[in-house]
């Protein structure tokens, strides 16, 4: 079956738009539920527009561009996406997976090609959790999931809350606070996204995309300390110390060799501390620490392997604590659980991806994606990733066209030939 080519040159110009509409200083500032966020919406609906597409936005105002299918009562297909960034992001974190959406719509159109069902591209609103701290805004806003105190979240450069953000651009707040569904699951065939990659794995392998095989869960200590006494460096022997930072490096060594071990094993787990520090008013360079503040995240695929470190995490803690005579304070653990992509899904997009000789890799997600929210409500999803060289949540994200174009054949070539 011939697959109906995507417009490429229509995504390379929205590509550049977006960069020229939202650009601040060196990076890309399209802030959640702010003017740069909006520039990018607005853009993506006046391009629906010229492609003939059906326009609706939601409560949370997430963007909806449909191409009617032959059945319109049958339960749609969505692909979708977020289109703000970090503060100095790069051009194509989120807004690829819209983009490809729409060249695929496009390519549809030049082909005259009708879908068995609507195909709906969403452009989804503040994915990013670097202005509110609250993951996932949009996608969740859609299916009527946000808390009460959610909307009390202030946002990071300005310091007002979401809702007053929310009700400036224009939400419906009576809404989102009814926690009205404006996403039905059981209406939702599919949902598809599109994303680069943000770590080296594609570079490595020199292949142009990758297929999601789940999205890794998080379980992480926020606020661990170690609370040990202050002493002179000089003066205090080595058995007369109650050293915080000694106590932590230990329990990272730990966590470390534990990480390894699992991972021997074959079992997909990672292990970071983001966060270590000392207390800047009482640390100094002729002390021992008496408190360390540090963030414990561990990540992976199956809960039981993030669970089982976690318990050597607690363990060690309270043996290294008692051997060093000081004590440890993890904190109360906030989970997220693993999102595992359709298996379905995934085996149609690799057996699709060898027909029209797309080299691909299957992969884990280390990162959290909206493709994790459809899944929790139980709506068959599936990734695709497209190679970028230097990373993501900086300026210097570097996607192929090319690659970006192989991804978007791979989505097309799925959607013409069927899911099943």
């Amino acid at each position: 079956m011939t697959t109906p080519e995507p417009d490429i040159a229509l995504a390379e110009d929205l590509f550049e738009q977006l960069a020229v509409k939202t650009r601040q200083g060196q990076g890309i500032v399209r802030d959640s539920y702010g003017p740069g966020e909006q520039a990018a919406h607005d853009l993506i609906a006046a391009a629906g527009e010229k492609l003939g597409l059906e326009i609706a936005r939601d409560a949370a105002l997430n963007l909806y561009l449909t191409l009617p299918g032959k059945r319109r009562d049958l339960p749609v297909i969505m692909i979708g996406s977020h289109l703000d960034s970090v503060g100095q992001g790069g051009n194509y974190d989120g807004a690829a997976g819209v983009v490809a959406g729409l060249a695929v719509l496009a390519g549809f159109r030049a082909a005259d090609f009708q879908p068995a069902q609507d195909i709906t591209v969403m452009g989804i609103r503040a994915e990013e959790a670097f202005w509110f701290d609250i993951p996932f805004t949009g996608s969740r806003a859609a299916f009527g999931q946000l808390r009460p105190e959610e909307f009390l979240v202030p946002r990071s450069d300005s310091g007002r809350p979401l809702a007053d953000h929310m009700q400036d651009a224009g939400c419906d707040l009576t809404a989102l606070r009814a926690g009205r569904a404006s996403l039905d699951p059981a209406q939702i065939r599919a949902y598809f996204e599109v994303h680069i990659e943000q770590a080296p794995l594609l570079v490595e392998r020199d292949l142009p995309v990758g297929i999601v095989t789940g999205i890794r869960g998080d379980f992480r200590y926020r606020f661990a300390r170690c609370l040990g006494v202050y002493g002179h460096s000089g003066a205090l022997a080595r058995d007369q110390r109650r050293d915080a930072v000694a106590a932590t490096v230990e329990l990272i060594h730990s966590l470390n060799s534990a990480w390894r071990r699992i991972e021997d094993e074959g079992r997909d787990l990672v292990f970071t501390v983001g966060e270590l520090s000392t207390d800047p008013t009482y640390h100094g360079p002729s002390k021992v620490a008496g408190e360390t503040r540090f963030v414990l995240d561990i990540r992976g695929l199956e809960a039981a392997s993030m669970r089982e470190l976690a318990a050597v995490a607690e363990a060690e803690a309270a043996r290294i604590g008692e051997a060093a005579g000081v004590r440890f304070d993890l904190g109360q653990p906030s989970y997220c659980a693993p999102a595992i992509m359709d298996k379905r899904l995934r085996g149609r997009l690799v057996a699709i991806a060898a027909e029209i000789g797309c080299a691909a890799l299957e992969m884990a997600s280390g990162a959290g994606h909206d493709a994790a929210v459809f899944t929790e409500q139980g709506v068959p999803s599936a990734m695709i990733f497209i190679r970028n060289r230097k990373g993501s949540h900086n300026p210097d994200e570097e996607m192929e066209i090319d690659d970006f174009a192989a991804a978007a054949r791979l989505l097309s070539g799925l959607l013409t030939r069927g899911l099943d």
